[in-house]
């Protein structure tokens, strides 16, 4: 029988009953638009996760201060005095898979422009750092070396202390106080919102010399921490394994005892997040699946119901000529027909709903073409698997009990 002529028949035969062929799709629309919609979520999560690792900076390693044990209580990381600047010059001059390097020291301080004050952190560090961390600015620029050799006092600031302390006022070339020192605003750094592992806000934050900070603000000669870029995202293992093995060897340290310091890679970071994110999309998705599973029940339900109905119809074809192979591919066609018009209507639900989700909640959505094309796979699926025990039944009936059949 022609192919066209089976699914006519089928659409007919679909079509009869509008209702009922109306709600058993209904159970593949709900499955497939779940489907497309959690995906959609969990792939826009792990997007966004990787978007927030990039804005932290690029091929990007964290070396930073180690713990120490003083009266036999263990400090927290920063705590030890030895990460100096000279380290990160050796880290420039002797590890081939590094491209550049910035030193960092920090403090907290309450600042203060006219009438108003904002608590916030200030970073001291050297013009490179902007590079590292690929962070553009909004207005003005950076502090130059020249600002570093004289500690002078210029600043830097983020968004969030812009609108603290500024409002709707441009802060370019305003000076402000750190702890009783004017400060020459020169730079207002892009927005890049929060952290992806801690949430912590990366605009709450001022930058000003290394020397300055270390000379008229803390006081303390040694590094808090040096940002480091490798010249490649897969050169940073190799990076961090080179800088670990120069810094123990300058700082001294046996093979037996801990590192006084801390390297961490951002590679390592994206790695986790991306793992968590795909294990948040197959959970949600696999939720989701169970609705599709119970919608092709229903299809194998109401295609049970169809063969019993149309028991005399299957005799009178196969009395006339219809091979069971005939009738196996009739019904098993209408079993797919409905499955994929049901996953049609489901892919329109669920991206439908994803944009719902998008301007309702403000959560970030990712609808994958990948997730579409499978959910019409698995619908079709779905009309096969669930169809073909009803098509398989209607093909096996005798015909002259069928002919009988009232």
């Amino acid at each position: 029988m022609d192919i066209l002529a089976i699914i006519r028949i089928a659409m007919r035969a679909l079509a009869r009953n509008k209702m009922r062929s109306s709600l058993t799709m209904l159970g593949i629309i709900i499955g497939v638009g779940a489907v497309i919609a959690m995906v959609s979520v969990g792939q826009g999560a792990q997007e966004q996760a990787q978007q927030q690792i990039a804005a932290m900076g690029s091929n990007m390693l964290f070396v930073q201060s180690g713990t120490v044990t003083r009266g036999g209580m263990r400090m927290g990381w920063g705590a030890t005095k030895t990460l100096i600047y000279e380290d990160m010059q050796a880290i420039l001059r002797e590890c081939p898979s590094v491209k550049a390097a910035a030193p960092g020291s920090n403090a907290s301080a309450q600042v203060v422009f006219g009438n108003d004050n904002w608590a916030t952190n200030i970073n001291g560090t050297e013009p490179q750092y902007f590079d590292i961390r690929t962070w553009p600015f909004a207005e003005g620029g950076t502090f130059n070396q020249d600002d570093v050799n004289l500690s002078a006092n210029v600043a830097v600031i983020g968004e969030t202390v812009r609108k603290n302390l500024f409002g709707p006022t441009d802060p370019i070339g305003e000076t402000i106080r750190i702890n009783n020192l004017p400060f020459k605003i020169v730079g207002l750094l892009q927005p890049k919102g929060t952290t992806a592992a801690t949430g912590q806000d990366q605009d709450d934050i001022i930058f000003v010399p290394i020397t300055t900070l270390q000379k008229k603000i803390t006081g303390q000669p040694w590094l808090r921490w040096i940002v480091v870029s490798a010249v490649s995202q897969p050169a940073s293992y190799t990076a961090q394994q080179q800088i670990t093995s120069l810094l123990r060897d300058r700082h001294r340290i046996r093979s037996a005892q801990d590192d006084d310091f801390f390297v961490r890679n951002l590679a390592d970071v994206a790695d986790l997040a991306d793992q968590n994110a795909r294990l948040f999309t197959i959970l949600v998705a696999s939720i989701a699946s169970i609705s599709l599973l119970v919608g092709g029940i229903g299809v194998m339900n109401i295609m049970l119901v169809s063969v019993t109905e149309r028991t005399r119809e299957i005799g009178i074809r196969m009395a006339i000529g219809a091979t069971e192979t005939d009738v196996q591919q009739q019904f098993l066609i209408e079993a797919v027909v409905l499955s994929l018009l049901g996953g049609g209507i489901g892919i329109i639900v669920g991206i439908g709903s994803s944009f719902l989700i998008t301007n309702t909640l403000g959560w970030s959505v990712l609808v994958s073409p990948l997730a579409i094309v499978a959910a019409v796979i698995f619908s079709m699926a779905v009309g096969i698997f669930f169809g073909f025990y009803p098509a398989q039944k209607a093909a096996q009936l005798d015909p002259i009990e069928a002919l009988r059949y009232e």
